[in-house]
């Protein structure tokens, strides 16, 4: 495995789906990464990144991005809404708004900064009472209030429960996006990538097939 696979098998997904090639996204997740696997990946060429921690990045990436300015890191764990101010700063996409507290922060640190990161809606699709993110059925009034903050959501994100099958939490996010009108689908990881491209998906997280696994202590 690594990014050149990840990155064939991406765009085998994308023909067998009929989508144009290069319609995916590939955010490689670095969390917990050493700094010699991800500048490997950088001097690969490759752009997007993803992070958990808002901490760790602002540890590592301020330097990377000097040395690579087309490089795009991008928010995909849980957002503390007292983080709001360092993640418009650092981020240049949050997949994490899943709270109206989180929104009026974001909304106000946006407008203060005047600096507009894409956002993604994460949507609890398997109704986990343990996981973060707006229900289904709650989903139209959270955009409804979004959009009075000011705030334009590209897409919708969703992490399927483990043990279940993904296709139809894939599938009800692809059709909640469609009925509003978002055209991103920020969905599938290293094991169910392939089947989330079939529904639609427009952003993939790959990380340690990429990097091989992490550093956690």
């Amino acid at each position: 495995m690594g990014l050149n696979d990840i990155t064939r098998r991406i765009r085998a997904a994308e023909i067998a789906a009929g989508r144009a090639p290069g319609s995916v996204t590939l955010i490689a997740v670095s969390k917990l990464q050493p700094s010699e696997r991800v500048e490997a990946v950088l001097d690969a060429g490759h752009t997007v990144f993803g992070e958990n921690y808002v901490q760790e990045a602002q540890g590592k990436w301020p330097a990377w991005r000097q040395a690579h300015p087309a490089a795009s890191v991008q928010m995909i764990g849980p957002l503390q809404s007292n983080k709001a101010r360092a993640a418009v700063q650092l981020f240049d996409a949050i997949h994490t708004l899943d709270r109206v507290t989180l929104a009026r922060k974001l909304a106000a640190q946006m407008a203060e900064q005047d600096r507009h990161p894409q956002l993604f809606v994460q949507v609890n699709t398997g109704d986990e009472p343990q996981k973060a993110g707006i229900l289904a059925d709650e989903l139209p009034g959270f955009l409804a209030l979004c959009a009075e903050l000011g705030l334009r959501p590209e897409g919708l994100m969703c992490i399927p429960p483990e043990d279940e099958d993904p296709v139809p939490h894939f599938r009800l996010l692809r059709d909640l996006a469609q009925a509003h009108g978002l055209p991103g689908l920020s969905m599938g990881m290293s094991a169910d990538f392939e089947a989330a491209i079939a529904h639609g998906a427009t952003h993939v997280r790959v990380g340690s097939a990429i990097f091989g696994a992490r550093v956690t202590g």
